[in-house]
């Protein structure tokens, strides 16, 4: 049993990983419905961006939202991190046969590694985007009178670098393998389990996993080739 001084049960582990790893999969979904004004054409996408960009960072209940996601994210990779430790430690050498694509698909074997792919990727985009939002010397527009700072600029400029695009992209395909696992596997692991309907969960965590970071990889591309 792990000592951590977070959790002590390789069980607590999971439940937290599975509760957080729920709480961030709706994270995504209103992310995505924010960044998907950037799609609009760009005269509007401006404005409507910019001002739900400061909304975002300025609401008194959205940043105890964010402030949860923040504690969501990094609990989450810790937790990854130290389950992956901890069965490492319970089986340090390999049974003599052993052939896991038989039992559990790429992803469910490699979640520590999808994870630290995500890790790195959103230290990176929070440096691009949380880092100049708050501390960047970035300009400002006027919007109905109103003074606010043009994060639409400062985006639609990071998304004309190639290897940025390349990187958010790879990073949506990484994605896409975490949630096609994750998100079923978070209801197996709170017992939410049913022989009629958990077909259907994994189904839907499946198309969860595909279209909304396909949703995601769609705006870069458009960014870049506008």
């Amino acid at each position: 049993m792990s000592k951590s001084v977070l959790i002590k049960s390789s069980l607590a582990k999971k439940y937290w990983m599975a509760g957080t790893g729920l709480f961030l999969c709706l994270f995504l979904v209103g992310h995505l419905l924010g960044n998907l004004q950037l799609l609009l054409p760009a005269e509007t996408a401006s404005d409507s961006f910019n001002l739900y960009a400061k909304f975002m960072t300025t609401n008194p209940v959205v940043k105890i939202l964010s402030y949860i996601t923040y504690f969501s994210i990094l609990f989450h990779a810790i937790d990854g991190i130290l389950l992956v430790v901890q069965n490492k430690k319970a089986r340090p050498v390999d049974y003599a046969y052993n052939k896991p694509s038989a039992n559990s698909n790429w992803a469910s074997r490699n979640m520590g590694l999808l994870g630290t792919v995500l890790l790195l990727f959103l230290i990176i985009h929070m440096r691009s985007f949380w880092y100049e939002m708050h501390f960047g010397d970035i300009p400002t527009v006027l919007i109905g009178g109103e003074e606010v700072k043009d994060l639409y600029a400062i985006t639609t400029s990071a998304f004309q670098e190639l290897w940025y695009v390349i990187l958010y992209i790879v990073c949506m395909v990484a994605i896409a393998f975490h949630l096609s696992h994750g998100f079923s596997s978070a209801f197996q692991t709170i017992g939410a389990t049913h022989p009629k309907y958990s077909p259907i969960v994994k189904k839907i965590g499946y198309a969860f996993g595909i279209l909304i970071p396909f949703a995601f990889a769609i705006i870069p591309l458009v960014l870049y080739f506008r």
